[in-house]
């Protein structure tokens, strides 16, 4: 029987047992990659350099683009370059490392979602005081406030997760280091319930911040539902959509992976469960919020241009120069 101490590296899920379908994974994996680093980098680019986009809203989608970028990027690389390199090795430092940077971005967007949740009840349900409630200061104190709770609850999950004795090997059934994964090589004992009890407290503080939403979304709907025109009911929908739509897609998934019956778990569905929650946000995130909002489409399409007229520019002036 292994402990953890003796564990220098874990075994990751091979994604694909053929070398033809592992390359096909990894050209597959590098273009979801790709896509998510486009997307979340043009979003993030277009709210710091168009000033029209320096509001509490678009801050706050800032900070969810960085945070969609840094879960992505803390599975994907390393899932590719098992793939390209045919092996399915982690060493026992980089699994923990991947373990603590998934739940503190995981965490950190779940927390970002609650305060975006705020923000938009704020918005519409109390316009007259939005400038007030939402100030500079207090935008940048509940995003410190969002990152720094994910930080805190990573660290605290980590340090558990990583001091409890693995006994029962060191395979991971899924293509990246995460914790109900860990405590299936955990053995029994009062270190497993003491994260067990961790798990449920994080559930249960998840909960209150999920109750909260659907309250601030009831207010929400019944503030726009008594506008008089039709054109205020529209614009105030169309607002709250997109951040309705990723906080479901957010919610739903992780809830499905983490809550499942264990009757229906089995690597090929926890896999499938692990890409939903894990991967599909990350990618679909800048789509959503970019399909339904006119300025974030204005200050795209002008940093795109902006772009091209620079890349004309430079190519004219190499051809001239020759």
């Amino acid at each position: 029987m292994a402990n953890s101490s003796s564990i220098s590296e874990f075994l990751l899920l091979a994604l694909a047992d053929t070398r033809q379908l592992q390359l096909l994974h990894f050209w597959l994996l590098l273009g979801i990659y790709l896509a998510a680093l486009l997307g979340n980098g043009l979003i993030s680019t277009a709210v710091a350099c168009d000033h029209r986009l320096h509001t509490p809203m678009y801050f706050f989608l800032l900070n969810l683009a960085l945070l969609d970028l840094g879960c992505i990027s803390t599975t994907l690389p390393k899932a590719m370059a098992n793939a390209l390199w045919h092996t399915r090795h982690i060493s026992y430092a980089g699994c923990a490392a991947q373990v603590f940077f998934f739940f503190f971005l995981f965490s950190a967007e779940y927390s970002l979602l609650t305060v975006m949740s705020y923000d938009r009840y704020v918005a519409i349900c109390k316009p007259l005081h939005y400038g007030t409630l939402l100030g500079s200061r207090a935008c940048a104190t509940m995003a410190a406030a969002a990152w720094g709770t994910g930080l805190f609850y990573s660290l605290m999950h980590t340090a558990s997760i990583f001091s409890l004795p693995l006994c029962r090997g060191n395979a991971v059934d899924q293509f990246f280091c995460e914790i109900p994964q860990i405590l299936k090589l955990s053995c029994s004992g009062s270190e497993f319930l003491r994260e067990l009890g961790l798990l449920s407290t994080s559930a249960f503080i998840g909960i209150g911040c999920f109750v909260f939403i659907v309250v601030s979304y009831v207010q929400i709907f019944r503030a726009v539902l008594r506008m008089p025109s039709e054109q205020g009911r529209h614009k105030g929908f169309s607002t709250c959509l997109p951040h309705l739509v990723v906080l479901s897609l957010f919610v739903s998934t992780a809830m499905f992976a983490y809550l499942k019956p264990h009757s229906i778990s089995s690597p090929p569905v926890d896999l499938v469960v692990a890409v939903l929650y894990a991967v599909v946000p990350p990618v679909m995130n800048p789509l959503i919020y970019s399909m339904r909002n006119k300025e974030l489409k204005v200050a795209l399409s002008e940093l795109m241009n902006k772009c091209v007229s620079k890349a004309m520019n430079c190519s004219y002036f190499s051809v001239c120069h020759l």
